[in-house]
């Protein structure tokens, strides 16, 4: 049996959704669309169709295993008729307890997982334990400047997670790259690197975005250091710089990091004042060439 909804059900306000989606809405809020539904929040954003989480449904709760198709043709009807070059499908939750499997939802193709949510206020930052080495150099990096957005796909290409089609990836890459450097013209963040002196070569990055006021949520985007320079401190000095900045000069009043929960990357950032505020969820199901890709 499919959800229903009642004929007088009120759209979803997107302020009762977990920190990592009402973060995740900055940048859909930016350049794309967000609708509230009753029964859920339709992201959309058309100028980069192959980003998942930017063309996605997202539930306050997690979904039944028996609603499957109900999902699928509600995804393909706010969506998916929309992003026909993408092909993917994916669904948002949030969960604050333990859920129904989805296995109904695996046999089908979907991975279904968690991601953490770690938040941190100016009282709560912490330096990191290394300095950061005096063959490096923290930059403000200007995505308008020529060259620089190429520069960062580069670097972001060199990290690309496994089951990813090279081309797509690298083009969804440029496209978000794009909407960053709007968002920076727009005095909505920046982002950040740190170069190594010697060489010139950029080696680690991210963004830090926000609201667009005063004492908003600020969330930082695309963490990640290039696989030859890792296990230096880069990664924890680069953050800490960031975030001291972000609190300076954008003063936002908390910062919101997301990861996978198994990475080793939470400790880092426990490490640096940031504590956890549980996990939001995902099902998605890539196309075809992405389930092919290595």
């Amino acid at each position: 049996m499919c959800p229903m909804l009642a004929p007088d059900a009120v759209p979803l306000s997107p302020t009762s959704f977990s920190l990592g989606w009402q973060t995740e809405l900055i940048f859909v809020r930016f350049d794309g669309l967000v609708q509230a539904r009753p029964d859920c929040l339709v992201l959309r954003t058309p100028d980069n169709p192959l980003f998942y989480w930017g063309n996605c449904l997202v539930l306050p709760q997690p979904p039944r295993d028996a609603d499957l198709a109900h999902w699928l043709a509600r995804f393909e009807v706010e969506v998916g008729r929309h992003v026909p070059e993408s092909g993917h499908v994916a669904i948002g939750f949030d969960a604050h307890a333990a859920h129904e499997p989805l296995l109904s939802w695996q046999a089908a193709g979907f991975e279904v997982f968690a991601t953490a949510q770690l938040s941190a206020g100016p009282a709560q930052l912490l330096p990191p334990r290394r300095a950061l080495e005096a063959d490096f150099e923290f930059q403000v990096l200007d995505l308008a400047q020529p060259g620089r957005q190429a520069e960062l796909v580069d670097l972001q290409c060199a990290s690309r997670p496994p089951g990813y089609e090279a081309e797509n990836y690298r083009e969804f890459r440029l496209r978000q790259m794009q909407r960053y450097a709007a968002m920076q013209a727009a005095g909505r963040g920046h982002w950040f690197g740190i170069r190594h002196r010697a060489s010139g070569a950029l080696v680690a990055d991210c963004g830090l975005f926000h609201e667009g006021h005063e004492g908003g949520l600020g969330r930082f985007q695309f963490v990640g250091t290039h696989p030859d320079w890792r296990r230096r401190g880069l990664c924890s000095a680069l953050i800490a710089a960031v975030s001291r900045q972000s609190v300076e000069a954008m003063g936002l009043a908390r910062l919101v990091i997301c990861a996978d929960p198994e990475d080793v990357a939470i400790g880092l950032y426990e490490r640096l004042g940031f504590g956890r505020e549980g996990s939001f969820w995902g099902a998605q199901r890539r196309p075809a060439r992405d389930q092919r890709a290595g």
